[in-house]
């Protein structure tokens, strides 16, 4: 008799799980998605975009790591003879912001119109990219 009972029984618990797992996976909400995170976690609950760092670095950071960059070079350059750069101008240079388009158009607007009025009192027009490169410095 216990043997006729056993079979039934087995099924009907697995059946009884079954369903009681499908329920609470329905009715988690996500919540394995957020294991490891709150208000005690360490990381940021929101996903970086692709291609961000980790965390905002500030421009002092920025300028000693490019330093360290540009003095490895450096060590490179005179482990094979070659004469160092400067490493404070290379920084200045990378670290520069890059002019805005239409700010360069309306310099070039600029340069082009100085050249035409030079050109007109019998004088040499001026590089106009050397002109512009050297405005947009503000030199």
């Amino acid at each position: 008799m216990l043997d006729d009972a056993f079979l039934p029984v087995v099924i009907g618990v697995s059946v009884l799980a079954l369903i009681g797992a499908v329920v609470a996976l329905a009715m988690s909400g996500g919540s394995y998605d957020r294991i490891g995170r709150g208000g005690m976690s360490i990381g940021d609950d929101r996903p970086a975009p692709p291609g961000a760092p980790a965390r905002p670095f500030s421009a002092a950071e920025r300028d000693a790591e490019i330093r360290q960059y540009l003095d490895a070079r450096n060590a490179r350059r005179a482990a094979r003879g070659e004469a160092p750069v400067d490493v404070e101008a290379e920084l200045r240079a990378l670290t520069a912001p890059a002019a805005d388009p239409e700010l360069a158009a309306e310099v070039r607007q600029l340069v082009e119109a100085r050249n035409a009025r030079r050109i007109a009192r019998g004088e040499a027009p001026l590089d106009v990219e050397a002109e512009v490169a050297k405005r947009l410095r503000n030199e």
